[in-house]
């Protein structure tokens, strides 16, 4: 057995204000907005069945600290449909689909994030 697991737990993304995060994130996700906000500063919000949480933070967040570039993706079965449902949602889409499995969007504090299809 390895001391350290090579399953990710959380996945950390610096947001300016905490609630409102959570409020974003879940809409896009089609969840409730019903996770508890810990210490003021932290929300975690369950990805799959598997322990995988996006964690928002207002702690940690600084312009400097931002997503430049996509540290991970949200998963998609269908690309257009994905691409179709952030543009309804009035998502800063910064790509168009390339390559038909992926684009770019940004969250409402400028996170470079991406969904694909895999």
């Amino acid at each position: 057995m390895n001391v350290i697991s090579s399953k990710a737990g959380a996945i950390f993304v610096p947001v300016s204000d905490i609630r409102e995060a959570r409020e974003w994130y879940c809409s896009i996700l089609e969840l409730e907005p019903v996770f508890d906000i810990i210490s003021d500063h932290l929300c975690c919000i369950p990805l799959d069945n598997n322990g995988l949480n996006l964690v928002l933070d207002s702690k940690i967040y600084n312009e400097d600290s931002r997503f430049r570039n996509p540290t991970f993706h949200f998963n998609t079965d269908d690309i257009h449909e994905a691409y179709q449902f952030m543009k309804d949602h009035g998502v800063e889409l910064v790509t168009e689909i390339e390559n038909g499995h992926w684009f770019n969007f940004k969250d409402p504090d400028g996170n470079l994030l991406m969904i694909c299809k895999c």
